[in-house]
């Protein structure tokens, strides 16, 4: 991704190489041009700047729309800024969507031990009895839907 500089500021981004080469059909190009050549022309690389740390629920990140130049690198900026009320509904209803998939196939996965002819013994059926209501009952724990791998009842 390139960025074309004209005195010192942003004339075009995003800009290409073929951008160049159709905006200056008089130039012939070598093969291989180096940074410092494309750079002759205006035409510099654009860097990522680091990303930020942010809450993944409540906030989101934003790039910046055109580079900026740090220490000499024209870079890309990521900030991180408050989802709004909507965003974070949308968010935590597919976490909730997600967490009954997941409780759900657990469920499955556990019919088994509910049978009559399953080979568990009377007190491993209670066991695991005690276990699948913990996971019917996971959507009435005040984290819900935003659970952490600690909320999750541990199988017997």
């Amino acid at each position: 991704m390139y960025v074309k500089i004209v005195d010192n500021a942003v004339d075009q981004f995003p800009y290409s190489i073929a951008r160049l080469q159709r905006d200056n059909p008089q130039v012939s190009y070598p093969k291989n041009m180096t940074d410092e050549q494309w750079e002759s022309f205006g035409l510099y690389k654009v860097a990522h700047g680091d990303m930020p740390t942010y809450d993944l629920r409540t906030q989101k990140v934003l790039r910046s729309e055109t580079p900026i130049n740090i220490d000499g690198v024209w870079t890309l900026t990521y900030t991180a800024t408050a989802k709004t009320a909507e965003e974070i509904q949308a968010y935590d209803d597919m976490a909730a969507k997600t967490h009954r998939g997941e409780r759900d196939t657990l469920l499955t996965n556990t019919d088994w031990t509910q049978m009559n002819d399953s080979p568990l013994t009377n007190e491993e059926k209670t066991a695991w009895a005690t276990y699948r209501q913990e996971l019917r009952d996971i959507s009435d724990l005040d984290a819900w839907p935003n659970l952490t791998d600690e909320d999750w009842p541990v199988a017997p």
